[in-house]
């Protein structure tokens, strides 16, 4: 039973991820439209194609491996060199040379060939030099538009998901209603009741569980925690807890043991103090959220997971010498999609309320369509923040030019960074590797 449903939720966290990605994919099919780009494929994951259908000039279809997907905008990239060459009727000479389309390559080289094979796979998207619906015509705006959509919709859609989890499902909080007495004080040797340890306060005044705390000493509480910061101020003194008891309150005299206790400060140092002790625990229930809870935490997620992000080689030779030398991983480092579906199926085979199960799952997508949404702001290609930085790149050239009334520059020819790109792909490849193996051999495990 259990391997059926870390099987269930594997496999939830496949489907959570293609619904990202298909959203992430729309963010960037929608504006582009909009804008009169003509999209040739909207396609979500990689590899064969299981299914596909062509409506209103875009094919739209499914690819066997989901784990990514993409559109194809038709000119991406201004025309190359031999395009516009060919388009204004280049000379006799220059087609007999056998230069066409190769006339714009600077140089040899492996990765002047990857630049004209860029090139030329942009051509290929034109319908000729006056071609209005391509992407690199679109004013600067427009296009940031377009590159930003997919990332949004990550975020939007994690904030959906921390709103169900927060305000429809709500938070697991330590209310104030009892849940269980300690028998007795305990001690710095040993949390086991000896003969002659005295009894814990609370259960000796009469407090029982079910009691519902109002307030002590005046000071209505509100969770567990404000109960908690009152006794523990209050070592010796004596406080009146008006609880709730069968639908009556009752006041009930309690005066906290004193125990020491160790504190560890801000910067790592720990002290020991005396502290109150009464002996209650908590019952632990949900309690629902303000609407704009989600939201709030879905921003509280993109700044923790961007301190991931800003690291993330060095997070990722941590994780190859983790694996490499059999050492526990950081839990709060990066995963990878395998990591993602096995924490998933680790949540849905957990002993525990199907409710919290549902939550922990809600919680894991959220937090993959940040990582989505902080991912793909990087500003390098083929990132959607590369795009980003190349729109602006050449809107800081026009406005230099408007400046000092000059002519407008020509359109950023982005395929030149084709070698960048390319090195950002191996990396990438790389850095992915490494996290699929230590999600197999050396995972993160919840239990």
């Amino acid at each position: 039973m259990e391997i059926l449903a870390f099987v269930i939720g594997v496999v939830l966290m496949v489907v959570g991820l293609a619904v990202s990605i298909a959203l992430h994919e729309l963010g960037h099919l929608w504006p582009a439209k909009k804008f009169g780009v003509r999209v040739g494929q909207y396609m979500i994951g990689f590899g064969p194609t299981l299914w596909s259908r062509r409506m209103r000039g875009t094919e739209y279809g499914v690819k066997a491996f989901p784990i990514g997907g993409y559109i194809s905008m038709a000119g991406m990239y201004p025309p190359s060199p031999g395009e516009r060459a060919r388009a204004a009727e280049a000379s006799a000479a220059t087609q007999a040379s056998g230069s066409g389309s190769r006339s714009g390559r600077a140089g040899g080289g492996f990765f002047a060939t990857m630049v004209q094979d860029a090139r030329d796979a942009n051509d290929e998207t034109l319908h000729g030099d006056d071609d209005v619906h391509v992407f690199y015509r679109l004013p600067i705006w427009k296009r940031i538009v377009v590159m930003l959509g997919g990332p949004v919709m990550n975020l939007l859609f994690a904030m959906v998901l921390f709103a169900i989890l927060l305000t429809g499902i709500g938070l697991q909080t330590a209310t104030t209603t009892v849940a269980r007495l300690s028998e007795c004080v305990p001690t710095t040797s040993s949390t086991e009741c000896a003969v002659s340890a005295p009894a814990a306060p609370a259960e000796a005044a009469g407090i029982q569980a079910g009691d519902t705390i109002v307030s002590i000493d005046g000071q209505p509480v509100a969770d567990f925690d404000e109960a908690t910061a009152i006794i523990r101020s209050s070592p010796g003194e004596q406080l009146t807890f008006v609880v709730e008891r069968d639908g009556s309150e009752q006041s009930i005299q309690v005066t906290p043991a004193t125990i020491e206790t160790e504190v560890t400060a801000a910067d790592g140092t720990t002290t020991t103090e005396e502290v109150g002790f009464v002996g209650i625990g908590p019952s632990v229930e949900y309690v629902t959220q303000p609407i704009w809870a989600g939201p709030q935490m879905a921003v509280q997620n993109v700044g923790a997971v961007a301190g991931i992000i800003w690291q993330l080689p060095a997070k990722v030779w941590d994780t190859a010498v983790d694996l490499v030398t059999g050492q526990e991983r950081d839990p709060n480092g990066p995963l990878s999609i395998v990591g993602a579906g096995r924490l998933s199926g680790e949540v849905a085979a957990a002993d525990s309320p199907i409710l919290n199960r549902v939550a922990g799952f809600l919680s894991l997508l959220a937090s993959l369509n940040i990582a989505l949404f902080v991912f793909n702001l990087i500003p390098l290609l083929p990132l959607d923040g590369g795009h980003v930085a190349v729109a602006l790149w050449e809107g800081l050239k026009r406005a230099w030019a408007k400046l000092f009334r000059r002519p407008p520059p020509k359109p950023v020819d982005a395929t030149r960074l084709v070698p960048v790109t390319f090195v950002v792909v191996i990396a990438l490849i790389v850095m992915g590797a490494v996290l699929i193996l230590a999600d197999l051999f050396n995972p993160v495990t919840l239990f």
